[in-house]
């Protein structure tokens, strides 16, 4: 799973051959600028998450419930799950939560609204954790989120920022897959910020591997661009209409 927020980016991730695209929150970080997560919109999820899904022909995409849109109540969680479904063409949601959040993901899968939970390092919830970055430890408490959520009927769980340890007796646990980052090689499947993936962002925690160097290779084409262009030696012939 990678993630994606429009419709160029999305279509390659898909000819690629990633099995699932998550249309998510992150975007508040990696597109708006935004030090969390916190002030994306409904309106803002809908929005980039129909640019990817209209770019996808075969991998299953998920849009993310932003902050404060699920947290009101089972009902509120329905009704903007529904809108995203509606609006983008997606195939499922994700909400971050497992027991306290266990009510809703049970409304939506009674609904026929595919749901994946996320437990761990929950971004939402920076402003209880203290920092983006910190590492989810309490075996007992991860364990029942993640439980709670299979019992509500979550069809997988992002397990973000738990030792591997933890996320290898999670996975063993439940008969739902499991999707890491920064959770180790045992769960079933692995996410990453694909801006980051590839070397754009400039963000480079524990976790993350780096399959590219996109952004040197940006500024370096562009650099090139900008000379040529000043120095008169574009466009040439080869790209002139006589």
């Amino acid at each position: 799973m990678v993630t994606a927020y429009d419709y160029l980016w999305a279509g390659i991730y898909d000819e690629a051959g990633v099995d699932a695209i998550l249309v998510g929150d992150s975007l508040g970080m990696v597109v708006q600028g935004h030090k969390t997560t916190l002030p994306v919109t409904l309106e803002q999820m809908i929005y980039h998450g129909e640019m990817v899904a209209r770019a996808v022909k075969r991998a299953l995409v998920i849009v993310d419930l932003p902050f404060m849109t699920y947290q009101v109540s089972p009902a509120q969680g329905v009704e903007n799950a529904g809108r995203i479904l509606k609006e983008t063409g997606a195939a499922a949601v994700k909400l971050e939560g497992g027991v306290h959040q266990a009510a809703t993901i049970r409304a939506l899968a009674e609904a026929d609204i595919p749901v994946m939970a996320h437990v761990g390092m929950r971004p939402q919830s920076v402003n209880k954790f203290g920092a983006m970055s910190k590492v989810q430890r309490d075996e007992e408490l991860l364990l029942a989120d993640a439980k709670a959520a299979e019992a509500a009927g979550a069809f997988g769980i992002v397990l973000e920022l738990i030792p591997r340890s933890i996320a290898g007796k999670i996975t063993a646990e439940l008969s739902i897959p499991t999707i890491g980052i920064g959770a180790g090689p045992e769960c079933d499947g692995q996410v990453l910020v694909s801006c980051d993936m590839l070397g754009l962002s400039g963000f480079q925690p524990r976790f993350l591997k780096k399959y590219a160097d996109l952004r040197s290779t940006v500024i370096s084409a562009t650099r090139d661009y900008v000379r040529e262009v000043s120095d008169g030696t574009f466009p040439d012939a080869a790209h002139s209409h006589e």
